[in-house]
């Protein structure tokens, strides 16, 4: 009896891990349709032709609470965004999260409203985006173990347009640990381009995966 009731439990464990591994990466068991095409979206792993340059105001200018049909239309298209990068941090889920801005942040000046951009597993695993050199990339505001002296490099972010519905509400109404508001439910994730600006060669230097 006793065998039994352990392999009950153990079963009962393995079973209520896998759902909770389920969960965390959007699909369990009888997933809503919204849920289950957000997966899709952030696992894409084709790299789009080319870009179009988006700016901060026209991120704010997406719709929200739209339906699966109108997003699904929307996520075909494939972005870019020109900026610096405030904060920089690792999900469960495996992606790098990295918050873009419009502007620099000026010595002990504040975060200001954000851009989301997420680098999946699917591209880091590939070695040269790993956490840490994208850390000494990106040299965010927040991140890393100590403030970058240089600060925030000038970066362009480039991949598929995604809308996260979990944020429909207005920015104002959404509760996050950030001291800046994120700017709106539209992302670019996954990131498929990365490019650094090169001074001495007034250009754009794409980052090789």
């Amino acid at each position: 009896m006793t065998f039994r009731v352990l392999a009950v439990l153990t079963f009962a464990a393995g079973a209520a891990t896998l759902y909770l591994a389920l969960f965390i990466i959007g699909v369990p068991p009888g997933a809503a349709p919204e849920a289950r095409h957000l997966r899709r979206m952030k696992n894409r792993t084709t790299v789009p032709q080319a870009y179009t340059p988006y700016t901060l105001a026209d991120f704010q200018a997406l719709p929200h609470g739209i339906s699966l049909e109108r997003r699904a239309r929307r996520e075909s298209t494939a972005v870019s965004f020109e900026g610096w990068n405030q904060r920089m941090m690792m999900a469960g889920d495996g992606d790098a999260h990295v918050e873009l801005v419009a502007t620099p942040r000026g010595s002990g000046g504040r975060d200001t409203v954000y851009v989301t951009g997420e680098i999946t597993p699917a591209f880091r695993r590939r070695g040269r985006w790993s956490y840490d050199r994208l850390l000494a990339l990106f040299r965010p505001n927040h991140g890393g173990q100590t403030p970058w002296e240089s600060g925030p490099a000038r970066v362009r972010v480039s991949g598929w347009l995604l809308y996260d519905y979990q944020y429909d509400h207005p920015p104002t109404s959404w509760s996050l640990e950030n001291a800046a508001p994120r700017a709106t439910g539209w992302e670019i994730h996954p990131v498929t381009r990365i490019e650094r600006w090169d001074d001495g060669a007034s250009a754009w230097i794409e980052v090789p995966r």
